[in-house]
């Protein structure tokens, strides 16, 4: 694949970003080793709502994602995601990049890094046939998949005790599944949970899985403190958390300070052509809210666009002028 620029990151900056290269009329692709976009407002709290965000009084962080998606199309001739690809590697040569990601090369002529606090990799359950099961989620994107389905959860959280209780009016059959007898998530929330038609299981951990082809059937799972349990499943919910790391980023020669990159105030960085955004982008003054990273991806295209036309005259672009109707 060849394009104008790679963007490292689906989260909200990386989308709006893309975004705004097709405003400048450059074509690119975002990259995220998540099969989702969204970073972590996907991966963390999807249903949570946000206050911050300029122009709305509140909004979930899911409808947000939505919505910088649904943006996104207006340039889907030019601009695609690439979504379920960790990055592998990075090389220059005469100018051009090649990103290597799991699934392909890319190369492109700029890049922007908007990883937020890095690529987010699940914690696993860690038995046997986990990573082919098809029917098994790390992170939920649309509540109306498990409608009239058998569903476990494994986790004890604040994010684990939220989805029992949204999915409790939706799905048949709602398990949580705890390796600890108290939960961690708000007491209040434990109280609703306690009172619900959710069934516990504490202090329980993961034995097994039950597949058939690659759908979960059952789980098994067990505990000191009584003989191991079998339950019945349509689909299975993980939600131990995710691990965030820089991975390949840490070895592209940039200057990285406490997991962030230095930047200029045009947002590129220690090396030609390499641009980074949002809460991965470190200068003095700096505010890590999303309203600043949706401002950094326009300085950065800009940039880009002096970058690779020289001669050019760079100006901010404003939609009004750009998409007519």
């Amino acid at each position: 694949m060849e394009k104008d620029v790679v963007i490292i990151g689906a989260g909200p900056a990386g989308l709006f970003a893309g975004f705004y290269c097709g405003m400048r009329k450059l074509s690119a692709v975002i990259v995220d080793p998540l099969e989702v976009a969204g970073g972590r407002l996907a991966a963390l709290y999807p249903e949570k709502y946000i206050y911050d965000v300029a122009g709305h009084d509140k909004i979930r962080a899911i409808d947000l994602i939505h919505n910088l998606e649904q943006q996104l199309t207006r340039f889907e001739d030019t601009t695609e995601l690439a979504l379920g690809e960790e990055v592998l590697a990075l090389e220059k040569h005469d100018d051009i990049f090649t990103v290597k990601t799991t699934k392909q090369e890319i190369k492109a002529k700029a890049v922007i890094i908007a990883a937020g606090s890095g690529a987010f990799a699940p914690r696993m359950l860690g038995v046997e046939g986990e990573e082919t099961a098809t029917n098994l989620h790390y992170f939920v994107d649309d509540l109306n998949k498990f409608k009239d389905r058998k569903v476990a959860i494994f986790g004890g959280g604040d994010s684990a005790v939220d989805w029992a209780m949204m999915l409790e009016p939706i799905a048949s059959e709602v398990n949580i599944i705890h390796r600890r007898e108290e939960f961690r998530a708000h007491g209040a929330s434990v109280d609703k949970l306690m009172d619900s038609s959710v069934q516990i299981h504490t202090p329980f951990t993961p034995k097994s899985l039950v597949l058939n082809g690659d759908k979960v059937e059952k789980i098994v799972i067990e505990s000191k403190k009584s003989e191991d349990h079998t339950i019945e499943v349509d689909d299975v919910i993980v939600n131990f958390g995710f691990v965030a790391k820089l991975g390949a980023i840490a070895e592209f020669g940039l200057e990285i300070e406490k997991n962030k990159i230095n930047v200029n105030t045009d947002q590129s960085t220690a090396i030609p052509g390499i641009y980074a955004i949002g809460d991965i982008a470190a200068y003095p003054g700096k505010a890590e809210l999303i309203i600043t990273g949706f401002g950094e991806g326009p300085i950065a295209v800009n940039s880009i666009y002096g970058y690779l036309n020289p001669e050019a005259l760079v100006g901010s672009l404003h939609s009004s002028s750009v998409i007519k109707g």
